[in-house]
């Protein structure tokens, strides 16, 4: 079985085409400026030169099209016949409390995705368009939706019930969701796998860290608390989200600079972080960089995110009652040497030991902590694309 899995954003797409019996990779691609003068398709196929196609592409639909004619073309093609798409999935952000697994999607799941796009206005309405538009193109052909907030369905209520007045619980859904939980759940899942142990009896702390970073404590393959709250921007200083911030900064900043809240939204999102600290760059490669010539505030920027993440993983092993495993993944989590170095110090006192041998170590799977330590710290490279294919592939086949 074939499953194409779908990740689209508000003006890019991501794809990747699996053959689901050896869970091999034959095309993946990713569309640029969708809707935007420039828009282009980079993809690639095992065995084949990479090709760019440069196409007026308006929206969704059109880059969907584009896709598909990729996938399917004689000479830079992976399949011969779009009949042989058997499935998609597809990456979706939000799904409120009405989901804690992916599912098929019908006219009720459709339903639920519109009702969510208050709680995540940037990320839902690309989602639906690129599931309308595979309807259409690809009649017949199931989909399924796999939520990133899915897998923290499962945290207490003492974990997501944040301490306002309990009506806006009840009547506008205000508490923490989390994110990135395909990714934390596929490491998790892996971790377990690289450990020799059953999930089951795990006890797991997840550090997603890339430009959107994000902490799990997962107890026994659960999610029991999650740095990401109502949105992506609570928690972990990020490479432009500010994380956590006592609430009244941004009232005081309005008044004192007389903004709008549509302002101030982009300036918590878009202008802080690493980036508003060290007003070098989002990019930790840059502001490393900038560090190592001297620049203060690069080297006051990464001071800030390292203790940062470092006081959440000294939290979430008190959450959890015990460690067997930190893990890191995602863009800086997989090859930032450096960072992981930093976040480890400190850490010894819960019996955490980093090797600095062992962690020069980019991109793939590795243990990297000293042999005498009690608990092991990895790298495991996430894979979210393959977690939402074979998600897909469990629901229709």
């Amino acid at each position: 079985m074939n499953v194409l899995v779908i990740n689209c954003g508000s003006s890019s797409l991501k794809y990747q085409l699996f053959n689901m019996e050896d869970e091999s990779v034959l095309a993946k691609g990713l569309v640029e400026r969708i809707g935007i003068e420039g828009s282009r398709l980079k993809h690639e196929v095992e065995g084949k030169d990479k090709k760019t196609i440069e196409v007026a592409m308006k929206d969704h639909k059109d880059a969907l099209a584009q896709v598909l004619d990729a996938i399917v073309h004689p000479e830079h093609g992976a399949i011969a016949s779009l009949q042989e798409i058997n499935a998609v999935g597809h990456r979706v952000v939000h799904a409120g409390e009405k989901y804690s697994a992916s599912v098929i999607v019908d006219k009720s799941v459709m339903a639920a995705l519109e009702e969510c796009i208050e709680l995540a206005p940037l990320h839902n309405p690309p989602n639906i368009i690129g599931i309308s538009a595979i309807e259409e193109l690809l009649p017949g052909v199931k989909n399924v939706a796999v939520f990133d907030t899915a897998f923290h369905q499962t945290m207490p209520a003492s974990a997501y019930v944040y301490a306002l007045p309990y009506e806006y619980y009840e009547k506008d859904h205000v508490r923490r969701y989390g994110f990135h939980g395909t990714s934390h759940r596929y490491v998790s899942q892996r971790t377990a796998e690289l450990l020799g142990k059953p999930l089951s009896e795990t006890k797991i702390i997840t550090c997603h860290l890339g430009n959107g970073a994000s902490l799990a404590a997962i107890d026994g393959g659960k999610s029991v608390d999650t740095s990401m709250g109502f949105t992506p921007l609570e928690g972990l200083v990020m490479g432009t989200r500010c994380g956590d911030i006592d609430p009244q900064i941004v009232t005081y900043v309005m008044g004192k600079e007389n903004i709008t809240l549509e302002q101030m939204n982009d300036i918590m999102n878009k202008k802080s972080g690493v980036l508003g600290i060290s007003g070098v760059s989002s990019d930790f490669r840059d502001v490393e960089d900038a560090a190592a010539a001297g620049n203060e505030r690069a080297i006051l920027a990464l001071d800030i995110y390292h203790s940062n993440v470092r006081k959440y993983i000294a939290a979430y092993a008190a959450v959890l009652g015990g460690v067997d495993a930190i893990v890191f993944t995602a863009g800086l989590g997989e090859n930032g040497v450096e960072s992981r170095e930093e976040i480890c110090k400190n850490l010894e006192f819960m019996g955490a030991v980093l090797d600095p041998v062992k962690n020069k170590v980019r991109g793939k799977e590795a243990f990297v902590n000293t042999d005498d330590s009690k608990v092991k710290i990895m790298v495991v490279p996430t894979n979210e694309e393959l977690t939402i294919a074979r998600d897909t592939l469990e629901l229709v086949k």
